[in-house]
Parts: structure tokens; C-alpha cells; sequence
């Protein structure tokens, strides 16, 4: 692979091992700033594995990822959303017990310069930090249209509005890379729609690069700048959403048999 000088993320030869099964097998792919790439594949084609390893909850047995040139692969699990990667999770992985805004600004608080000794004495500072966070955290309630569930608590609300919640979280760390991981999972058509725009705006107005992991490749195809397909921890093709819509080894994967 020819060197992308616009990479944000760079995927290099990672491979994962679980016991005797390979989860990842050597991929390499990158994404360029300003992009939306989607990662597509079967279940079980290591999609999330991936995601894992860039949010450092796996650790791979091979290969580097470079984050703006910079190699992650030492880096503990909570310098990840310092450097500038925000994720949402497959499986909504909120506070259910808490009020909206509140989670909202647990997204916030890895942006927070109050040091573990301010917070404890309740400095002056701390409470000038809160409000910060607190105003960042109504912001995006205001740009997800959630500013009426601000006082809800989560796990009374709506599944689609819950998943609001969890990306509302993950912007408010103000993230150069937003990890979307199955973002449409149970949502329906008018939702699906909604969806497209807001990841479009998400990179238009925001200026946030995008790596999307998708199983509905109506929304995949309508958003994508850059497509990566894997299949059984491999990458089987990479390009642009016709390329990969026409490419004969994701329609296997996909349909079980040669186009």
C-alpha cells in the first residue's frame, strides 16, 4: 500500500489471535481525514474485532496502527479519547441510571483538565470546569435534538433515543475520529434516513472523519467516501462504494456464492 499522506488512521498488517482462531489476519487499510469509510463484512468477519483493537481493548499479535503518524500499540486503553478517538458501542454501553445530560457529559469529562486532587477539594477551578462541560454537554443535546430527554434517565427512554444518547457522548469528547459501531442496529427506515444526514453533517459540519461499521448497506452506500470489506479476518476488497458494490469477492461473501 502506497503511503496516504492524509491519513488519519493507518491500519498496518494487524493480525489477531484467539487461541487457534484468527480473528484478523494481516489487515491493512487507512483512512484519510475528512473521509467517511465504512468497515463491512458477515458476521464473524472481525469488523468489531478491529474496532477493539483501536480502542485498545484487544491487543493484536501483529502488525501497528498509526493514529495522525502516531503508533497506538503501546498506548493504555484510557489515552485513547484523549488523542482524539470517540467510539459507540454494538451493545449501548450507557449509564441507565443516570439523567441524559449527564451521560452526555461523562463524554465531556475526557476533555477535562481538573486533576484528581482539584476535584476531591472542590476548587475553584473544578466548579468553572463543570460548567464548561455542562454548556459543551447541552450543545450537542441541542444538535441531536435531545434537549427535552435532558433530565430523562436513560433506561427509561427509547431504544432509538438511547442510541442518541451514546453518540451524543462519544461527540462531546470533540473526537478527530468517531467510531460507529452498528449505529443503525433497530432502528427503522425514517430513523435509517435520519441517520445518513446526521453522519453526513457529522463530517461536513463538525469536520470529524468517520469509520463506520455497518451491516445496512443502503446506509454504508449512501455515506461512504471509502468502503473496506473484510471476510474471515481478511480484506477481500477496498474502494469506492460502486467499486465494492460490483466487486465479485464481497458478493460471494455475501451471497455465499461466486458473482
Amino acid at each position: 500500500m502506497a503511503d496516504n499522506v492524509d491519513a488519519l488512521l493507518s491500519v498496518q498488517g494487524v493480525t489477531v489471535r484467539f487461541g487457534g482462531i484468527v480473528a484478523l489476519d494481516g489487515v491493512s487499510f487507512d483512512v484519510s481525514r475528512g473521509d467517511v469509510c465504512g468497515l463491512i463484512g458477515p458476521n464473524g468477519a472481525g469488523k468489531t474485532t478491529l474496532f477493539n483493537c483501536l480502542s485498545r481493548l484487544y491487543q493484536y499479535q501483529a502488525g501497528d496502527i498509526l493514529f495522525e503518524g502516531r503508533s497506538i500499540t503501546a498506548m493504555p486503553t484510557h489515552q485513547v479519547a484523549a488523542i482524539g478517538m470517540g467510539r459507540t458501542f454494538q451493545n449501548l454501553a450507557m449509564f441507565r441510571t443516570m439523567p441524559v445530560r449527564e451521560n452526555v457529559m461523562v463524554g465531556a469529562h475526557s476533555r477535562s483538565s481538573a486533576g484528581f486532587v482539584a476535584s476531591a477539594l472542590r476548587l475553584p477551578s473544578v466548579s468553572s470546569e463543570e460548567k464548561r462541560l455542562r454548556r459543551r454537554a447541552d450543545e450537542i443535546l441541542d444538535y441531536l435534538a435531545l434537549t427535552a430527554f435532558a433530565d430523562r434517565l436513560v433506561g427509561d427512554l427509547p431504544f432509538a433515543t438511547q442510541k442518541r444518547v451514546e453518540l451524543g457522548r462519544a461527540l462531546a469528547a470533540d473526537p478527530k475520529l468517531l467510531l460507529l459501531d452498528e449505529p443503525a442496529a433497530g432502528l427503522n427506515h425514517e430513523e435509517l434516513d435520519d441517520l445518513a444526514r446526521l453522519i453526513r453533517d457529522i463530517r461536513d459540519r463538525l469536520g470529524m472523519t468517520v469509520l463506520l461499521v455497518e451491516h445496512h448497506m443502503s446506509l454504508v452506500m449512501n455515506v461512504s467516501d471509502h468502503i473496506v470489506a473484510l471476510n474471515f479476518g481478511k480484506k477481500i476488497a477496498e474502494g469506492t462504494p460502486a467499486e465494492i458494490q460490483n466487486h465479485p469477492d464481497v458478493i460471494e461473501a455475501y451471497l455465499g456464492a461466486p458473482a
